[in-house]
């Protein structure tokens, strides 16, 4: 089975009085993590009960609230009760009916299941407010899915293993880039096995999700589109040209685009909005939450075969990591183009001290600044730059900035820094707040400060 990162905060969730709201796309192991969640809390000695709406029987019991709450009665008598429905996109008025239930303050936690369903999040969205917590599971990330091919030998120090067998690393990351992390994908034995099961899964994306969203209209169109976007991954959207080649006009292509990011197919990274005249700030650039969806939406599935193709899916895996990291705190994700084709690929927004990432698939012998991330560094002064690589571990300075170098295997453990910043951040403006108000005022701000300058333990070799 594969070890999951986020089940560590689902089970730490079991302790609130907010209902649990697991959601995803389809088939990222959602019912998986449930179960494992239920077999904790049975093997704790805890009363549990599973309900599937994909069962007739279970359907009835959720019916009426009444029909629940006599169930739970039986099964779990007078105790603390764990209620589990997988599933709960397929009952109407979810929202108002769990908020119903919650309100009347029953000994009993929640956990709920659901996927593919925009309704559905703006049901629990409006109706539960106060009442849930969202917990979005995506596909296995790169270092689960090396985590799980290693047999978690190297679990803790994965980074060091990584390095030390760089031909392994690679032989890793190539597998992941071509089939990408969708557990059943990761789990199929053969290439033939992988695109059945891909398929399958792209399939049910389109006839299930999409065609209850367009009600039936469109379905080619939404299929030319997405065909279109992923053969650009990491460009700019032009609605002209999509609108040209999918022959429908541009507010439809806006709509779908919406649908397609609403239902974690693909994510709108927007630019930079700067006070520079020549920055580009319209179009955003597309990236997809499944490398193996978006290569089989072209056809290459499995079957990546050349350096650009494989430098555009890097990418697109740079990016799928730091959302992940980023959706659930206060920093957002943006890039960086100008007029003068000045780009950089990434822009963490945080605070007055932006974080450039360059991508480069390549093994980079020495420290190398494109003119690019120079001119980003002209403009915005930054404390940190990353330029994340292959091979290649270091840092350079330039100016008043310290540009790190960062193999993609040591990038999680700068993203759990980043992760933790703002807590960081919080405590060390607090202590100043508190010294400024015994002192005179002065003139002038606070000076930026590095993230790698307060003792966090990251080093560069």
């Amino acid at each position: 089975m594969i070890r999951r990162n986020i089940l560590k905060g689902l089970l730490d969730h079991l302790q609130q009085p907010e209902i649990t709201v697991i959601t995803g796309p389809r088939q990222v192991g959602k019912t998986t993590l449930m179960h494992e969640m239920a077999g904790k809390l049975t093997g704790d000695g805890m009363p549990v009960l599973f309900l599937h709406l994909d069962n007739e029987a279970d359907c009835i019991v959720l019916s009426s609230q009444a029909l629940l709450i006599a169930r739970i009665r039986e099964v779990c008598g007078d105790q603390k009760a764990f209620v589990f429905i997988d599933e709960i996109q397929l009952k109407e008025n979810a929202g108002l009916f769990m908020k119903g239930l919650y309100d009347m303050q029953l000994p009993v936690k929640f956990i709920l299941s659901g996927s593919g369903s925009m309704e559905l999040r703006a049901s629990i969205q409006e109706s539960m407010a106060g009442r849930k917590r969202m917990f979005e599971v995506m596909p296995v990330s790169f270092f689960e899915f090396a985590d799980f091919r290693s047999g978690y030998k190297h679990a803790g120090h994965l980074d060091s293993f990584l390095m030390n067998d760089f031909p392994g690393a690679l032989a890793l990351l190539n597998e992941y880039l071509n089939f990408g992390g969708y557990p059943r994908v990761i789990m199929a034995g053969t290439i033939h096995e992988k695109m059945d099961v891909i398929n399958e899964i792209y399939q049910s994306y389109m006839t299930r999700d999409i065609q209850l969203l367009l009600k039936g209209h469109g379905p080619e169109v939404y299929g030319r589109m997405m065909s279109l976007l992923a053969a650009q991954t990491g460009g700019m959207i032009n609605l002209s040209t999509l609108s040209n080649e999918t022959r429908a006009a541009q507010a439809t292509i806006q709509k779908y685009l919406w649908f397609a990011e609403r239902t974690w197919f693909l994510k709108m990274i927007p630019p930079l909005h700067g006070n520079k005249i020549k920055e580009i700030t319209k179009s955003p650039v597309v990236y997809f939450v499944d490398h193996g969806m978006r290569n089989f939406a072209i056809r290459m599935f499995g079957n990546i075969h050349n350096h650009r193709d494989h430098g555009f899916v890097f990418q697109n895996l740079v990016c799928t990591m730091l959302l992940d990291t980023l959706q659930r705190h206060i920093y957002d994700l943006h890039f960086w183009r100008t007029t003068n084709k000045a780009e950089v690929d990434f822009v963490i927004e945080r605070y007055e001290n932006p974080l450039p990432v360059e991508v480069k698939y390549s093994s980079l012998q020495k420290p190398e600044i494109t003119r690019s991330l120079r001119s980003f560094i002209d403009h915005y002064n930054p404390t940190d730059a990353w330029v994340v690589n292959l091979t290649h571990s270091g840092k350079m300075v330039l100016g008043s900035t310290t540009v790190h170098f960062i193999p993609f295997f040591r990038l999680e453990a700068y993203l759990e820094d980043i992760r933790t910043e703002p807590e960081r951040l919080f405590r060390v403006s607090e202590k100043e707040v508190v010294y400024r108000l015994m002192q005179p005022p002065q003139a002038g701000r606070l000076k930026k400060k590095s993230l790698y300058s307060r003792g966090t333990g990251l080093t560069d070799n």
